[in-house]
């Protein structure tokens, strides 16, 4: 994938980061483009707002988008490396590509996607990385436990 496209999608996911650290959340934010190009899906970490453990970023963008026919050639674009929760919807659904803005704060379960045939394309973004290290700086207690700990 080309990497300016892939940074032009991520702009879309670092928006709804943004938003939800707005809102008190945690700042992981998400979309789903289509094998098309287009936008079928955005959404972000909504598990303060909402009460809901599940709502992360790559779920809401999933869910946003509605249903499809398949999901073969779509592409998730994440500011964060995907837990193993959506590590696991990426591969339920088939989902082609990853998109992923940092995976410097947080090494999710990209590397077990690439080993099942995901196209992984990690951009290691100074913003991304910026905004969440200065959120695990100032919120440790919804980082750990966002990621389980």
């Amino acid at each position: 994938m080309d990497r300016r496209q892939a940074s032009a999608w991520l702009a879309t996911a670092v928006e709804e980061a943004r938003a939800g650290l707005a809102e008190g959340g945690i700042p992981v934010g998400a979309a789903l483009y289509g094998a098309d190009g287009t936008l079928l899906g955005r959404g972000r970490n909504r598990r303060v707002q909402d009460g809901d453990p599940s709502l992360h970023a790559e779920t809401a963008a999933f869910r946003a988008a509605g249903r499809q026919r398949t999901y073969r050639g779509t592409t998730m674009v994440t500011t964060l490396s995907p837990c193993w929760y959506c590590t696991g919807l990426v591969r339920q659904f088939g989902i082609s590509r990853v998109v992923i803005g940092e995976a410097t704060t947080f090494h999710g379960g990209h590397d077990e996607l690439a080993r099942h045939g995901v196209e992984i394309v990690l951009l290691d973004d100074p913003d991304c990385v910026r905004m969440m290290r200065a959120f695990i700086d100032t919120r440790p207690d919804l980082w750990h436990e966002d990621i389980g700990e």
